[in-house]
This record gives C-alpha cells, sequence and structure tokens, in this order.
C-alpha cells in the first residue's frame, strides 16, 4: 500500500522491523537499511536499473534477506512544492512496486538530499568516481535518515 502520509504510514509498519529506504533514479536505485529499533540509516547498495521485472527481483530479495517491513521512496519534489517529471516517474515507480511488493511505501520528500550528500563528498575530497560510486545509496541513507528523524518523539 503506497502512502503519502507519514503518520498513517507509521502505524501500519510491524514492530521491531527494518525500513528500507529507496532512491529512484533514471539508471539506479540507491538502498539503504534502518535498524530495527529504526534509529539510524545505512547505506547498503546500489541497484543498477534494468528491467522493472529483474529489479521487482532484486528488490524482493533485499526485503527478504534484511527482514524490512517497510519501504520509504525519496520523492524528488521541487523547490516550490510542485511535482515535475521526475516526481511523476518515482510515483509511477512506487505504484508498480505496490503492485508486486506487498509492504507499507511512503513518498517521502527528499527535496535537497542528493545535493547535501553531494557536499559533503566534495568536503570529504572523494574523487570524482567514489562520488559516482556512493552518491545513490548515500543519498537513500540521508533521505531515510530524514524520515527515522521524524518518528523521533
Amino acid at each position: 500500500m503506497l502512502f503519502s502520509s507519514p503518520a498513517e504510514f507509521a502505524q501500519t509498519l510491524p514492530a521491531q522491523s527494518r525500513l528500507l529506504g529507496l532512491d529512484v533514479g533514471k539508471k539506479t536505485i540507491g538502498l539503504a537499511l534502518s535498524d530495527v529499533l529504526r534509529g539510524i540509516a545505512s547505506p547498503l547498495l546500489t541497484i543498477e536499473r534494468t528491467k522493472f521485472s529483474k529489479d521487482i527481483k532484486q528488490l524482493k530479495n533485499i526485503i527478504e534477506k534484511h527482514a524490512v517491513g517497510g519501504l520509504v521512496v525519496g520523492y524528488p519534489v521541487n523547490m516550490d512544492g510542485s511535482f515535475g517529471p521526475r516526481a511523476q516517474s518515482t510515483r509511477s515507480f512506487a505504484t508498480n512496486c505496490s503492485k508486486h511488493i506487498d509492504l507499507p511505501m511512503l513518498l517521502w520528500d527528499e527535496r535537497l538530499s542528493t545535493l547535501a550528500v553531494e557536499r559533503a563528498m566534495l568536503e570529504a575530497d572523494l574523487s570524482r568516481q567514489r562520488r559516482e560510486q556512493l552518491v545513490d545509496k548515500l543519498a537513500a541513507s540521508y533521505m531515510l535518515q530524514g524520515f527515522l528523524d521524524y518518528l523521533k518523539p
């Protein structure tokens, strides 16, 4: 089931289960994983996108392997709050995923997450090649951590 309300999404989550954060791009999907107490998000890996059926199969394997209880999908809303082509593409991807994965999913506003991660990597003086390897899963982690922080009382 796909949610846009974080409060409603949080109520549907099973206790003591991990969350999987997805940063969906045209060519890759960055993944991040929370701990079971939902306090810390950690970068997991980056999936190279191919066919939707192969992408879903990989996601299902990861969900099963890590006992994931819900998905937080980064939703690239424009700075003015409007929804552009990337947001529409991400919503379509999440809608299609919800037909194959029986877990609650949240579209979570990810404005500036990639920018913040890229800035941090530049400050750490990482090479361009290393930044390209890390940016998607780090952006997923940054975005998922934002949701985990929202959950804290």
